[in-house]
């Protein structure tokens, strides 16, 4: 039988995250030829779609931001950007920004591609983790952190890897199980001023472990802290936190010892830290709720083609 109905897959409104799914999309994504209703040529190529609302979003963003001027009205530009005749066009939305003013902000509110054959409708959503913990969708992306912050278990030894979080998930708690990262990562990296470290001893978890002291971190990241380095080596540890209007590295530099996200560490580096053992990458990850995608081949089909890219991080299930 041919599926009809499409596939929804919840997916961040903004930022890198969604950009890294629809970079996923342009991968694994079918063209698909134009329908009656929209005679647009060639068809539409998931890999040019994608790169238009990146595109768009970035430059939206940038108006936001008061970066860039606005060529009209939010409302004249959102206009602009949709096709209401073509089912599978990307669509937009309003959202208030938290910015001063709270101005409104242009972001993505759905598209339609197919995918392995199937329909696959990729819908905006401020919380996906969370729509999927409530039973609203199947599928989903969202941050790695999320899930650690939310739903792992606190245990004595530390989480290493992305393969390792199902492991931590009580199934009493939820039916959200990790399917595989997208490779867009930065890493929760440990951080110190060469001084506290005795020498020859190397930066990693084995000396936090032996470490007594203040620790550094982000309060939104304390429990992610606690569940990547285990609560054991923390016994010793007592957090502390930057203030609102400082950099992250400033603080970690003041205290001695920090955990933040790196990417490159010049940040870190110029305020004379040494940057020590990656404890666990931060990246968007293919979520499913195994208990609204059992038995539904389509979505089992969708799923294991989302998960499918050389720079993935597999998880062993």
């Amino acid at each position: 039988m041919t599926q009809t109905e499409a596939i929804r897959v919840a997916v961040p409104r903004k930022g890198r995250p969604l950009e890294a799914v629809l970079e996923r999309v342009a991968d694994v994504g079918e063209t698909r030829q134009p329908s009656d209703r929209a005679q647009s040529g060639d068809g539409r190529d998931p890999e040019h779609v994608a790169d238009e609302i990146i595109s768009t979003l970035r430059h939206e963003k940038a108006i936001t931001k008061g970066n860039a001027e606005p060529g009209a009205d939010v409302y004249q530009r959102l206009a602009t950007y949709s096709d209401l005749d073509d089912d599978y066009a990307p669509e937009y939305t309003l959202l208030r920004d938290q910015r001063e003013g709270m101005p409104r902000r242009i972001v993505f509110d759905s598209l339609t591609v197919d995918v392995a054959g199937v329909p696959v409708q990729f819908v905006g959503r401020e919380e996906p983790f969370r729509a999927l913990r409530t039973h609203e969708f199947a599928l989903g992306f969202d941050s790695a952190d999320l899930v650690l912050e939310e739903v792992v278990e606190l245990e004595p030894e530390g989480v290493e890897s992305i393969a390792d979080v199902n492991a931590r998930i009580d199934p009493m708690n939820t039916d959200v199980r990790v399917v595989s990262g997208l490779g867009d990562t930065v890493y929760h990296t440990l951080m110190a001023r060469p001084e506290i470290l005795p020498p020859g001893a190397d930066l990693d978890r084995e000396f936090v472990a032996g470490y007594e002291g203040p620790l550094c971190i982000s309060p939104r990241y304390e429990r992610l802290v606690e569940a990547v380095l285990g609560t054991r080596p923390l016994e010793g540890v007592t957090f502390a936190y930057p203030d609102d209007e400082r950099e992250e590295e400033a603080a970690i530099a003041d205290v001695g010892l920090g955990v933040y996200l790196t990417m490159t560490g010049s940040t870190a580096r110029e305020h004379g830290l040494i940057l020590g053992e990656h404890l666990f990458p931060s990246e968007t990850v293919l979520m499913e709720n195994v208990v609204e995608a059992a038995d539904l081949d389509a979505a089992e089909r969708v799923c294991e083609a989302l998960s499918t890219s050389p720079h993935e991080t597999e998880i062993a299930v």
